[in-house]
């Protein structure tokens, strides 16, 4: 019996088939909106993850002043090599400390200038921002110890100053002294927050000093945290030490910061969720409105066929099989249009995550849920119009005209 309510099914769908195609064009829509919304979230989730990753493992940045971003305030005194020393030696679950001062400047190398920041720092810095080499070296310890006027320089350094040569062994000029290039950092692209990673000069901490700075100012601590270790755990160790060192009393607020790279994370992270599931909330809409296209144009053949229903209820058939052939047709024009609008969102996702340079993630999760919603609106929005042609009467029916 189900087998030929089916084939009746597709019989009437196939007798209109542009009325049919326009009635799931809802559905397609609807599920082709939910799917691309929520994969390009979980794809710029993913990408979020990823950059913040490249900026370092469990990576806490310590800076004077209580400004979440920047350098702090006025009147915040600046860290020292001792701090970092500090850190190293009392407490034990840090990996590596990387003393940093940033200078922005305007290098020069040949014809070509650019306007860049340049970072001064330890040998250790390369290991807690997870820095690669894509050619040349790092500078040593000597280098470092001695001031030397050496520099590890990033692909955009090297895009517009260099051009496609070979940067390394070459130098720039800084200000009133030349650097010697002797390392290209690998590729990072940008950080979470817009900006550009490579756009970015390494030099030793004691060169930056001498030289750009005049002082022997930290203005941040770099502190990365063995993986076995909590970062909570030493955040809140660094504090206390931090507070011991500036001499702060009880009643006194921090005057530096101990920022945690995860709290970047999960804020980002936390609000492309929230925006994807608003997106994926205004698109779902659309399936309710396919859904009522489906009411509607099933209550108009059940219209157009009440002479044919008549005919059926009059030759013996049940009220549950005239019921069941027009759920049924319900059903497989909400499904078909589930079935095309995965296949729409999929090529959709794909070229849109592309275009975004987001990673495209498959989720077979949503993609089975809007089918399976797709399915519920056909049954939920095709019962009434299939009720009503079951409970037509068989004689009032036949005399329709």
């Amino acid at each position: 019996m189900i087998w030929n309510t089916l084939l009746l099914a597709l019989r009437a769908i196939r007798r209109n088939l542009l009325r049919s195609f326009l009635t799931i064009l809802g559905i397609v829509i609807g599920v082709a909106a939910v799917i691309t919304m929520v994969t390009l979230g979980d794809g710029a989730t993913k990408a979020v993850s990823d950059q913040i990753a490249s900026l370092g493992t469990n990576l806490l940045t310590v800076r004077p002043g209580q400004r979440l971003a920047g350098f702090g305030f006025l009147g915040a005194p600046a860290f020292k090599l001792d701090d970092a020393d500090a850190l190293r030696a009392q407490i034990s679950g840090i990996r590596v400390v990387a003393p940093t001062v940033n200078r922005s400047v305007t290098v020069v190398s040949g014809a070509n200038n650019w306007a860049t920041s340049i970072t001064g720092s330890s040998l250790d810095y390369f290991s807690a921002g997870n820095w690669k080499l894509a050619g040349g070296r790092y500078f040593n310890e000597s280098e470092e110890h001695a001031g030397k006027a050496v520099c590890v320089i990033g692909d955009t350094i090297r895009r517009e100053l260099f051009g496609s040569q070979n940067p390394v062994g070459g130098e720039i000029r800084v200000k009133q002294f030349s650097c010697e290039v002797i390392g290209l950092l690998a590729a990072k692209g940008q950080s979470a927050m817009g900006t550009d990673q490579d756009d970015t000069i390494v030099m030793p901490l004691r060169t930056v000093q001498r030289r750009l700075t005049g002082n022997t100012d930290v203005r941040a601590l770099m502190v990365s945290v063995r993986d076995e270790v909590s970062t909570d755990k030493v955040k809140k160790q660094i504090e206390q030490l931090m507070r011991e060192r500036r001499r702060l009393t009880e009643s006194e607020d921090n005057n530096f910061t101990v920022f945690d790279t995860r709290q970047i994370a999960e804020t980002l992270t936390g609000t492309i969720k929230v925006m994807t599931m608003l997106l994926g909330a205004v698109a779902a809409v659309s399936l309710l409105v396919g859904g009522i296209g489906i009411m509607n144009i099933m209550l108009v053949s059940v219209t157009e066929r009440t002479r044919e229903i008549g005919i059926r209820l009059a030759i013996g058939a049940l009220e549950r099989e005239v019921l069941l052939q027009f759920l049924i047709e319900s059903v497989v024009l909400s499904a078909f249009g589930g079935l095309v609008g995965i296949t729409v969102a999929v090529a959709a996702s794909a070229g849109l995550a592309y275009l975004m340079q987001v990673p495209f993630l498959f989720n077979p999760g949503i993609n089975l849920l809007a089918f399976l919603f797709a399915a519920a609106i056909g049954v939920i929005f095709g019962f009434f119009p299939a009720r009503r042609a079951a409970h037509l009467n068989p004689i009032d029916a036949l005399r329709h005209e």
